[in-house]
Order: structure tokens, then sequence, then C-alpha cells
């Protein structure tokens, strides 16, 4: 008679063999910052990113604003150059000196507006495309510079295009140049919203640039899923 057959012991619960185990994960990095993982994060220094990068980006802005803003001082010389002229004529009326336009329908007064915008818009052009090839980068610091740069750009050259002009004393111009003669009105820029012309374009340009042709963040990397293995 044979023996009864028994059958084999379960496997153990805790065997290595059977049981998954979960890949290491790697050294976890302490949330207190004692061991130095946490002022690291991963390896990405966040540090160098907020803290003496920030600083070098507004470093780097200020001296694009300044630079920007100066270039104001060839847009004012530009627009007393070019800007059309305003005829006056003087006479006596009473005894006292009055000043009044020679052509009542021109439109030179429009023009000095209009040369003044268009030259504006050129300067935020080219102030925009200089910045980009200097730096082909955007950034928080560096659009606000060149807001900032073309605004003070643009009240620099009208105060300059201003001083350069004909004198601001019609009445003093009228009397030495002699009753019904004319002479040139002083530059007045009539609609201040032409010193939006510069910033607005420098934006504008700028920002589609960077938009075109600027460096593209990387793809982040997602982890490989796990694929367990047959026995």
């Amino acid at each position: 008679m044979s023996a009864p057959l028994t059958p084999p012991p379960p496997p153990h619960e805790g065997s290595s063999h059977d049981a998954w185990q979960p890949p290491s994960a790697g050294p976890v990095a302490d949330p207190s910052g004692k061991d130095g993982s946490a002022g690291n994060a991963g390896g990405y220094g966040w540090y160098g990113q907020d803290g003496p990068a920030m600083k070098t980006e507004v470093r780097e802005a200020t001296v694009i604003a300044v630079a920007v803003a100066l270039g104001g001082a060839l847009l004012g010389v530009l627009w007393w150059w070019l800007a059309p002229r305003v005829p006056l004529v003087g006479d006596v009326v009473g005894g006292n000196w009055v000043v009044y336009l020679k052509d009542t329908e021109g439109e030179q007064a429009v023009g000095v507006d209009g040369t003044f915008a268009l030259l504006a818009l050129g300067f935020g052009g080219v102030s925009a495309l200089a910045v980009f090839l200097v730096r082909r980068h955007g950034g928080v610091p560096l659009v606000v510079a060149l807001a900032v740069g073309g605004l003070l750009g643009s009240l620099l050259a009208w105060r300059i295009g201003i001083w350069l002009g004909p004198a601001q004393d019609v009445i003093a111009q009228a009397r030495s140049v002699g009753k019904g003669v004319a002479f040139d009105a002083p530059l007045k820029l009539s609609a201040k919203g032409a010193l939006l012309a510069w910033p607005f374009a420098a934006l504008v340009l700028h920002l589609g640039l960077t938009a075109l042709f600027g460096p593209r963040d990387p793809d982040p990397l997602l982890p490989d899923p796990y694929i367990p293995q047959g026995p």
C-alpha cells in the first residue's frame, strides 16, 4: 500500500523571489536642509534662479533702459530737423502785438505730431530688434526695461526738440521780424499720445520676435512606466 501524497508547503509570504519590491527611489532630500539637499532641490539650483540670476537680469535691464532712453536725444534732433514748420505772423491791434496763423487751413501742426509719432515707431522697432539680438530670451525685467526706456526716450526727445526749435516767446519774435512778416512757430506736441508710440512699438515687436525666434523651453522628461517582468 503506497503512502498518501502530501501537498507541498505553501510559499513563505516574505519570500524575496515571489514578492515584488519597488525600485529604489534613491536618497530622499532632507526638507530641513541640514544635509544640503533642500537648497538644491534635485540639482536644479533654485537658488541660482531666484537669487544671483534675478539680480543679474535686473542689472542688465537697467543698462538696457538707460541705453534706450539715451536714444531719445537722436529722436529729438530728427524731429526738430524733419518736422514741418508752422508759419505765424504778427500784427498790432490797439497798440498791442497779436500773433496768429498765416495759413489757417494748413496742416503743418498735424504734421508735427505725425512726424514725431512715425519717428518714435521707427525707434521702437530698432530698439526692440537690437535688444533681441543682444538677449534672445524674454523676461519680465527685459520687457519693463524696454517700456520704461522707450517712454523716457520719448520724453527726452520731446524736450530736446522744443529746445532746438524756435523760441517760445512768439511776441518777441513778431516784434523782431516786423509786422506782417512770417516766422516759424515753436515746436509743439499737441497729441501727447505720441509719446507712447515708442514703448508700444518696442513691446509689440520684441514679444513677436521672442515668440517666433526665441529659445524654446525643453519638454519635461517623463519617467518610464514600470513594466513587471515574468518569473
